[in-house]
């Protein structure tokens, strides 16, 4: 029985950080100063190494209401009972209500899943594998620079979705948004959108480059 099918509401403790939205499959280095979150992280140690992250909103300093659990993979203790640990993203969530807010906030969450489909997305995949392609190729172009993509790069539809919306540098909004959608297929979608306008950008960029050359 996995992780995901084996509590389907439960409680967890709660991790807010500014703008930042962490994906299923995506690693996550943190450095733990905070006396609460020391507290957080040394019960999480001794209970099963997951707590969940959410992104805290800088506009109104709430936090989203969809996050990722997050898993220790490896921790570090430092001076002064600091931490640096690695986590990777495991299950998505919804907050349904918290619990308590010290030392710790503490929620009541349930999972969150994909639609299931009988959809093809092979094809959607791959679209937006390449259109991801032909954005680092115009991005090196324009900054005469090398820039590879790493060769694990998932092919399964859903993979591939967490991985390219994990990618998107600056647009922590538009990662939450990725991140709540319960449709592969819409995000890809919306992923195809992003990667398009950047690629048609850089496009205009490096003609006018080329122009001034």
């Amino acid at each position: 029985m996995s992780f995901s099918e084996s509590i389907s509401v439960r409680e967890l403790p709660l991790f807010p950080l500014p703008e930042l939205v962490l994906f299923p499959g995506r690693h996550l280095p943190l450095h733990v100063f905070e006396p609460r979150y020391r507290i957080m992280m040394n019960t999480v140690l001794q209970s099963d190494r997951r707590f969940g992250v959410l992104m805290l909103d800088p506009a109104t300093g709430q936090p989203a209401n969809v996050g990722c659990c997050a898993e220790i993979l490896h921790y570090q203790r430092l001076p002064d009972d600091r931490l640096k640990i690695l986590t990777l993203g495991q299950q998505r969530f919804r907050v349904l209500s918290y619990v308590r807010d010290k030392p710790y906030r503490v929620g009541l969450v349930e999972w969150v899943e994909d639609k299931p489909t009988s959809q093809d997305l092979s094809p959607l995949a791959s679209d937006v594998d390449q259109l991801l392609r032909d954005v680092v190729h115009l991005s090196a172009k324009l900054t005469n620079q090398e820039i590879d993509l790493p060769d694990n790069i998932p092919d399964i539809p859903i993979e591939l979705s967490y991985w390219v919306a994990s990618n998107l540098h600056g647009v922590a909004l538009e990662q939450q948004a990725l991140l709540e959608m319960d449709d592969t297929s819409v995000r890809l979608e919306r992923e195809a959108e992003i990667l398009t306008s950047t690629r048609n950008h850089l496009a205009a960029r490096t003609a006018l480059k080329e122009v001034l050359e």
